[in-house]
C-alpha cells in the first residue's frame, strides 16, 4: 500500500471517529489559541504538515502552531488541496518569541528538517501541495529568507539546487481540527521529517 493511500485511510478513520463534532467550534478553539499566543508570525511549507508542526512546536521560543493551507486564492478543504489544483501548500503557521528564538534559527531548522531540493515532493508525498515554501510577513522576513536560502545554496550541503519558493503571505486558511497537533493526538503517526546534520556556514 502506498504512503498516499495509507495517509488517506488514516484521515478517513480519524474523520469517522470525530463524527458529530462541530467543526466550526473546533476551528474556533485553534484560532483562539493561536491568536492569544505572544510573538511574531512565521509560516513554512515543508511537505506533510503533520510532521512539520510536530518538529517546530518543540523548538524553545515557539509559542503556538497551527496547520492550514496557503498560497491559493480561495478557501479550501483538505480534500480540495489533495487534488493539487488549488494553488495551496500544506503550511505551518508559527508564533515565536524573537527574544528566545530568532527568525534565522527557524530558517536554519527549516532547511535541515526537510529536503528543499525535491520539487513538489517530500518523500512519498507528491504534488504541489507538498512543495517547499516560505511565506513571509514583513520585508525584513523576506530579506532574511532570501539571504538564508542563498547561504544554503552557497554552502553546497544539499547536493542539488534548492527548490524552495519565497513569497509574501496572503491568506492562511486554517485546516480542519483533526489535522491540528495530529501527532500529539496520534503518537507514532505518519511523519517523514527529521533534522539533518548539515552546516550551512561551510562553503563549497
Amino acid at each position: 500500500m502506498g504512503f498516499r493511500v495509507l495517509r488517506a485511510l488514516i484521515v478517513a478513520i480519524v474523520l469517522s471517529s470525530i463524527a458529530g463534532t462541530s467543526q466550526a467550534n473546533a476551528k474556533s478553539d485553534a484560532t483562539t489559541r493561536f491568536a492569544k499566543a505572544p510573538g511574531e508570525t512565521a509560516a513554512f511549507a515543508a511537505g506533510c504538515f503533520w510532521g512539520t508542526e510536530e518538529f517546530f512546536r518543540k523548538i524553545p521560543g515557539v509559542t503556538a502552531t497551527r496547520v492550514g493551507y496557503e498560497g491559493g486564492e480561495k478557501p479550501a478543504t483538505y480534500k480540495d488541496v489533495t487534488t493539487g489544483q488549488t494553488g495551496h501548500a500544506e503550511t505551518l503557521q508559527i508564533k515565536f518569541d524573537p527574544k528566545k528564538v530568532s527568525y534565522e534559527t527557524l530558517l536554519d531548522q527549516f532547511f535541515k528538517m526537510h529536503d528543499p531540493t525535491t520539487l513538489n515532493r517530500q518523500g512519498n508525498d507528491v504534488g504541489t501541495q507538498y512543495r517547499s515554501e516560505i511565506f513571509t510577513y514583513t520585508p525584513e522576513q523576506a530579506a532574511k529568507a532570501a539571504a538564508f536560502k542563498a547561504k544554503v545554496e552557497k554552502s553546497g550541503e544539499w547536493k542539488a539546487p534548492i527548490s524552495t519558493k519565497i513569497e509574501p503571505a496572503k491568506t492562511f486558511f486554517e485546516a480542519e481540527d483533526y489535522h491540528q497537533q495530529y501527532l500529539i493526538k496520534n503518537p507514532g503517526g505518519y511523519d517523514n521529517h527529521h533534522l539533518r546534520n548539515l552546516n550551512f556556514d561551510a562553503k563549497k
